[in-house]
């Protein structure tokens, strides 16, 4: 067992829907913990480095719109393999096509709107916990 962390957004949409609640529970079911976790805005100057990965996307002015729009969760998450099973969680990216139970399938409005942001790997996730947790 190799204990690892990573970091969970949860986004504008689903905090505008009252979902804090049932998303952390879905995560805690799924035995990962909540070690660290604040609420707050972040600047458009933030989120344009947070997403810098995607500055040449055809969505990147959408998605710092978006997550500029309104207060988002921002979550250090502790357990098992905790990358990989927090992204088994949230489901595929187009809540349409994400399997049934996921987070995105439950809860995401479409591709934009899908309630959730998880660090994809192990080296994003440490940039991505310090980015919000110094």
């Amino acid at each position: 067992m190799i204990i690892e962390q990573t970091l969970a957004i949860i986004k504008p949409d689903a905090i505008n829907r009252n979902l804090i609640g049932s998303i952390i529970n879905l995560i805690e079911q799924n035995n990962l913990n909540v070690k660290d976790i604040l609420m707050r805005r972040i600047s458009t100057k933030e989120a344009k480095e947070f997403y810098k990965i995607h500055t040449d996307r055809e969505f990147f002015s959408k998605l710092i719109e978006y997550m500029t729009s309104g207060p988002i969760v921002v979550m250090l998450l502790e357990g098992d393999d905790a990358v990989n099973r927090y992204r088994k969680i949230m489901g595929s990216t187009n809540p349409d096509t994400a399997e049934s139970g996921t987070i995105r399938k439950l809860y995401g409005l479409n591709t934009t709107e899908n309630s959730v942001h998880g660090s994809d790997s192990i080296d994003n996730a440490d940039i991505e916990i310090k980015f919000f947790f110094k």
